[in-house]
């Protein structure tokens, strides 16, 4: 699986946010997010840009390390 879940576990973790609080703030159900965080299924490229937004809506530096993480590199 991608780099994304393993990035959105992380930023999980890091700062504190719930799966259930970060599902409620995407409009998607608990699972999804679960299945995203532990690689069960890799979030789609518009799935990934809604992510970035609603930690920005959560918390902004969440957001960037969730970037960061995803990208690496690349940016």
């Amino acid at each position: 699986m991608g780099k994304a879940g393993a990035a959105l576990k992380q930023v999980l973790e890091t700062y504190n946010i719930s799966q259930y609080s970060l599902a409620a703030v995407l409009d998607v159900e608990r699972n999804n997010v679960y299945r995203w965080a532990n690689e069960k299924r890799d979030p789609s490229a518009e799935t990934v840009v809604e992510i970035v937004r609603a930690l920005k809506s959560m918390n902004p530096e969440a957001a960037e390390f969730f970037v960061k993480f995803y990208l690496g590199n690349e940016i």
